[in-house]
């Protein structure tokens, strides 16, 4: 029997549901776009069209929810990689648009670059837990306006699992619909596959951002995936009690699904969120704390509740480094969402808040996320794994190593056998150099990227996707520098 947690009851579920839509229909929520508010007007949603607010009322909210579809594949450039939603498990993403990163050669954090990007993407088509990337970097050494086409190639080239992104601007879109034919051979097979996502924050408290939200409402006509990605932060940007900055980022949620189903009924939809609480004392944001785990619980409830897959942020430290306080944090804010059953967890491989990339910290996420897996899944009570038998045979004062069941349950998947904690002996441990989990880390990333890449892209593929980077580059940026 799987192993549960919960957040919320199915009370307070119903109350934040309730406080969320008297948000909407009361205070409401700014849209900046004409298109957008002229199509919720047509809804039935009431408009102040000097303030560009729109108050939703819950029949068209209720409506959306409806259109959004419950079940869907996020496909990926090799069919193997597919990701049904819901999942039968919790998988992991990266996060995306860090600013660092702790050089894996010199270890110093420096800002991010391009190499990173394809880098973290080579780690990542090996890490077992991982079905949806997210470059976790913006490049530096890109123009910032071509940043997010260029890092989506590059995580295309270098990867064959699920890509996930921005659009900042709708300008994107087109040079995206190209890469995507090129990979794929048809506009018709980008809108079948699916093998590319989108991520849409809104601005907390209660907005929209007009460039993104032009972007995304032109991105729907390919019914490419969305992610609605809340942001809140209690006392900040959000309400200072937990409860009411769940209903908060539940609204802009639900603001964010009617808006898109009505541009493109039926488009896909994933319920996330990050919302966080703030350090006191200097008002930073903080993401490895216990309430920030419990308001991504609640959000991952509420997603369930209306029955929608969910990707909540995740497996999250504030830790400048890696180190003991990056692991307690990234399993507190890991394990719960895994025992509630999150479709995806959003933050492998970042520290720093998710502002700094690290390569060994991707594969020790990887190993928390099976770690977590294997308590999720609990204790299995099936007629097969009763033993009694066994037991009767071995008797009094006896040991099982011999009994044929010992040595198959061994075998399974019943005992998880950790690939980075250390289960020598002292002696055993010393002789080895008495390496830690970094150490294991690291050599498991020198592995991958002294290794040859795994599913690359064919030769010619590859050279049609330059060339449409390389153009995005030179149109939407200042200068084209488009790396591996």
């Amino acid at each position: 029997m799987n192993m549960q947690g919960m957040v919320l009851s199915d009370e307070d579920k119903l109350r934040i549901h309730r406080n969320s839509i008297r948000i909407l229909e009361e205070i409401g929520i700014r849209f900046p776009s004409h298109r957008a508010l002229a199509l919720l007007e047509a809804a039935g949603a009431v408009i102040d069209w000097d303030q560009q607010i729109a108050f939703l009322p819950e029949a068209l909210i209720q409506k959306a929810i409806e259109s959004a579809p419950k079940k869907f594949v996020m496909g990926a450039r090799n069919p193997e990689n597919d990701l049904e939603l819901p999942s039968r498990r919790t998988t992991y993403n990266l996060d995306g648009c860090g600013v660092n990163t702790l050089d894996f050669n010199t270890g110093h954090r420096r800002a991010a670059v391009l190499k990173d990007v394809a880098d973290s993407a080579r780690v990542f088509e090996e890490t077992a837990m991982g079905s949806i990337l997210w470059p976790p970097v913006s490049p530096s050494d890109v123009p910032y306006g071509a940043r997010s086409l260029i890092s989506t190639g590059t995580a295309f080239l270098n990867t064959s699992k699920h890509i996930m992104d921005e659009v900042k601007k709708k300008e994107e879109v087109p040079y995206l619909a190209e890469m995507l034919k090129a990979i794929l051979g048809s506009e018709e097979a980008f809108r079948e596959r699916k093998i590319y996502s989108v991520t849409y924050c809104t601005v907390a408290p209660l907005c929209h951002d007009e460039e993104m939200l032009e972007a995304t409402m032109e991105l729907c006509r390919y019914q490419a995936p969305i992610l609605v990605f809340p942001m809140p932060a209690c006392g900040t940007t959000g309400p200072a009690s937990l409860m009411s900055n769940i209903a908060l980022a539940n609204a802009e949620a639900l603001s964010s699904i009617a808006i898109f189903q009505l541009v493109s009924p039926g488009v896909p939809i994933l319920f996330g969120s990050a919302l966080g609480v703030v350090n006191v004392r200097s008002g930073m944001f903080l993401e490895g704390a216990p309430e920030t785990m419990l308001q991504m619980g609640a959000m991952g409830e509420m997603g369930k509740h209306y029955g929608l897959p969910t990707m909540m942020a995740g497996c999250l430290t504030d830790a400048k480094t890696l180190g003991m306080q990056a692991v307690m944090e990234k399993t507190l804010t890991t394990l719960p969402l895994v025992l509630s059953g999150v479709d995806v967890i959003q933050g492998i491989g970042l520290v720093e808040s998710s502002m700094t990339l690290s390569l060994e910290q991707m594969v020790i996420d990887n190993e928390i996320a099976l770690l977590c897996k294997r308590i999720r899944e609990g204790v299995d009570v099936r007629d097969e794994q009763d033993f009694f038998e066994d037991i009767k045979k071995v008797g009094h004062g006896g040991h099982f190593l011999k009994q044929k069941n010992t040595r198959a349950a061994f075998r399974s998947s019943e005992f998880y056998q950790a690939e980075l904690c250390d289960r020598e002996s002292y002696d055993g441990w010393t002789a080895l150099g008495s390496p830690g989990m970094i150490d294991a880390a690291r050599k498991k990333v020198e592995e991958i990227l002294a290794g040859e890449m795994k599913n690359p892209l064919p030769e010619q593929k590859e050279k049609v996707l330059r060339e449409i980077m390389e153009e995005a580059q030179l149109k939407l940026g200042e200068e084209c520098i488009c790396g591996d």
